[in-house]
């Protein structure tokens, strides 16, 4: 290890326990806070519960009050921005880990009630809603333990790695409901549905009927060529067997953004959701894999040792050094390479942070390392070519509904033609790695009136009937990922949280801020799951045959989208 490396980790170690004096946010003290204000714990300092805090914090909508983070320097570089500034934290406001909070919490509700301190005064006052933001992994552990607590969740998507974590969580959710005698806002960061984009999308296609009836749906997901690499070739989400499939960890909210758009209804309707009937895919790991290796990289397996990395588009010099550090760039994807990274720079100058980065860089592993240390971490300095990942980076999934009008006991034979939304269409999406923009979805929607193109920015509807182009250009919220729907999500949920504190029903709060009940969370991740069978098994997945055998088996019956009868 060389002697900067040694120096940044000792500088990074003695950061980590001292809290350092920063420009920073310094919220009052739980004391003084208003007796209704909205508390918010924050489970994970990695990318997305920054995202999710700094919405909070820049729309002064509610008081984070604690954080779970298991590295010491993001723990105390998150707290010092959200959370205690200045000054030393307290001691629930950083844990170490999130069964560290839940002991606490657990602790100081049996003190609240045998008397020993005051809810709301002197002693910390609990939280009303969580952020988890942990590894996907965590999920289902995390939020099985949460869940006799009673708090408002927010859960970062994936809800689980697995079709039975999923349905699990469902289960514990809604048993905790039962024995607390009441329900609790319960959400996914599907953050697709969210953005001022895809909110007019949405209702141009479902309450203006802009194009008519849909017939079909093209939605594409462009990952990047370099964010593909670092996080599905190098990063956490790079084999199926730590984590889970690429569909379910990258793109189950594009799966979810299908659905919403096709299938469910709307917030205060009472008609049942329009369910596909079978899905279908075809998918594989493609680029990212040794046969694509150029003879000329040789033997090696780290980019600087490689006798090409100067010429190779994947460097990971190229890519996190020369194309992000060197030009200012210190945040996503080069702080999740070197948390400290801005840090190091600050305090002791760039060359100092840059030595780290490439001493990070420089890691690598051999025939001799276990498996078991090659997959507990990242390894962003391997070659893309010779790395341990296996999940697809070109995947394409369809899904197809047949006609499903809704009859009542006063519907007539002629009614029953007509369809009102509720014919057969086709959607296609397509996940790919190799593309120059970098997870800028795009589209087109085919109706009975007209046309829609749609990418990140505009919205394009052109009319049959009159032969007329109208488009659209939403605002976009550059402080927030996703085109906005980072801070839409956020504020959504602290929106239904603090309606249900003020004495709103937690179901009504849901559908009226949200838009989107658990039961609807399930099923889009049901949806990945089938895909993934048909991917696996080369075989067309009927909906209602899967949903009997792998929801509704074993007792395991979700209500709302169950399968057809």
């Amino acid at each position: 290890m060389s002697f900067l490396r040694k120096m940044a980790d000792k500088i990074s170690s003695e950061r980590s326990s001292i809290p350092t004096t920063v420009k920073a946010y310094t919220p009052p003290s739980p004391a003084i806070l208003p007796p209704n204000a909205l508390r918010i714990v924050v489970l994970g300092a990695g990318s997305r519960g920054n995202a999710y805090s700094h919405a909070i914090k820049a729309f002064d909508v509610a008081q984070i009050v604690g954080i779970c983070e298991p590295v010491s320097f993001k723990r105390y570089e998150y707290g010092r921005k959200y959370i205690w500034g200045d000054r030393e934290p307290l001691a629930h406001e950083a844990f170490e880990d999130w069964a560290d909070f839940l002991a606490y919490e657990v602790t100081r509700r049996k003190r609240v009630s045998a008397g020993e301190i005051k809810e709301g005064h002197e002693e910390y006052t609990g939280a009303d809603g969580v952020f988890v933001c942990v590894l996907d992994e965590m999920h289902v552990h995390v939020l099985k333990g949460l869940a006799p607590l009673g708090l408002h969740i927010m859960c970062e998507k994936p809800l689980a790695t697995s079709l039975e974590d999923c349905i699990g969580i469902h289960s514990a959710v809604t048993k905790e409901w039962e024995a607390l005698g009441r329900k609790t806002v319960f959400g996914i960061c599907h953050v697709l549905r969210y953005s001022p984009h895809n909110m007019l999308l949405h209702k141009l296609i479902r309450d203006n009927k802009a194009v008519g009836d849909i017939v079909s749906v093209e939605h594409t997901e462009p990952v990047g060529w370099w964010h593909f690499a670092h996080s599905y070739v190098r990063g956490n989400w790079r084999r199926e067997s730590s984590t889970a499939p690429s569909l379910l960890t990258k793109s189950c909210h594009d799966i979810d953004f299908i659905l919403w758009l096709l299938c469910s209804p709307a917030p205060n309707s009472q008609e049942p959701p329009h369910l596909p009937t079978s899905v279908t895919s075809t998918g594989s790991l493609n680029i990212y894999r040794r046969a694509r290796k150029p003879l000329s990289a040789g033997q090696a397996t780290n980019c600087l040792s490689c006798p090409i990395e100067h010429i190779c588009k994947h460097s990971a010099k190229r890519v996190y050094v020369d194309k992000h550090f060197e030009k200012g760039n210190t945040g996503w994807p080069v702080k999740i390479a070197v948390p400290e990274i801005e840090d190091l720079w600050q305090s002791h100058g760039k060359e100092t942070a840059r030595e780290k980065l490439m001493d990070t860089l420089r890691e690598d592993y051999g025939p001799e390392t276990l498996d078991e240390d090659i997959r507990k971490r990242p390894w962003f300095g391997r070659c893309v070519f010779e790395s341990d990942n296996d999940v697809c980076d070109d995947q394409v999934v369809t899904l197809t509904w047949n006609d499903n009008p809704i009859a009542t006991a006063t519907t007539t034979a002629s009614e029953m033609v007509a369809l009102h939304g509720r014919g057969a269409k086709t959607a296609l999406f397509h996940m790919i790695a190799p593309t120059e923009k970098i997870c800028e979805r795009r589209g087109r929607i085919y109706g009975t009136d007209g046309e829609i193109t749609y990418d990140s920015t505009t919205i394009s509807v052109y009319d049959f009937n009159t032969g007329e182009t109208t488009i659209h250009k939403p605002k976009q919220d550059a402080s927030s990922g996703h085109g906005g729907g980072d801070n839409g999500l956020a504020l959504n949920f602290v929106k239904a949280v603090q309606d249900v504190k003020d004495g709103m029903d937690a179901e009504m709060a849901q559908k009226k801020h949200l838009g989107c009940t658990i039961e609807e969370v399930v099923r889009s991740h049901v949806a990945v799951f089938m895909a993934e069978e048909a991917r696996t098994q080369k075989k067309v997945v009927d909906w209602d045959e899967f949903w009997k055998r792998e929801v509704v088996g074993g007792g395991k019956t979700i209500t709302v989208g169950k399968c057809q009868s």
